[in-house]
């Protein structure tokens, strides 16, 4: 059997989980929904990596390079970058030329501020969960065990 690599990145203020905005984001600290994939992805005999910066050039870096590989799979949060940028959209558009992406937003974008409602990644992603909390994380994780 073939193990599944996942590449998992998130943008900006994700590592501030468990202590920013409680009631939209929950309180599970970012090394806890570490720890809680980790498990899930063992359970599932997946393979994780993972990534977080609060700075849009190294995401951009951070893609590009996942970009060498093929047949690889992206669960991909970028925070508030989703909305802002361009570059980031566009290297995504370079990854998922051969991969494939699975969007995750632990709160519903769609109901927040409109300027939340424009998603520069949806069209590259394969699969969107939004608005899960962190067990969006998890979702995604069987969602691509399933594939």
């Amino acid at each position: 059997m073939t193990i599944k690599k996942i590449f998992i990145a998130n943008g900006p203020n994700l590592n501030f989980l468990g202590i920013r905005e409680l009631e939209k984001y929950g309180s599970t600290t970012y090394s806890e929904l570490i720890q809680t994939i980790e498990r899930k992805a063992s359970s599932l005999n997946l393979e994780v990596e993972f990534f977080q910066s609060n700075n849009e050039g190294e995401v951009v870096d951070y893609i590009q390079m996942i970009s060498q590989f093929n047949d690889v799979w992206l669960i991909f949060n970028p925070g508030a970058f989703t909305h802002t940028s361009v570059s980031i959209r566009d290297a995504i558009s370079i990854f998922s030329q051969n991969n494939k992406i699975v969007e995750v937003h632990i709160s519903d974008i769609n109901k927040r501020e409109d300027f939340r409602k424009i998603n520069l990644i949806k069209e590259f992603s394969k699969h969107s969960i939004i608005g899960q909390g962190v067990d969006g994380y998890l979702k995604a994780l069987e969602y691509i065990d399933g594939e």
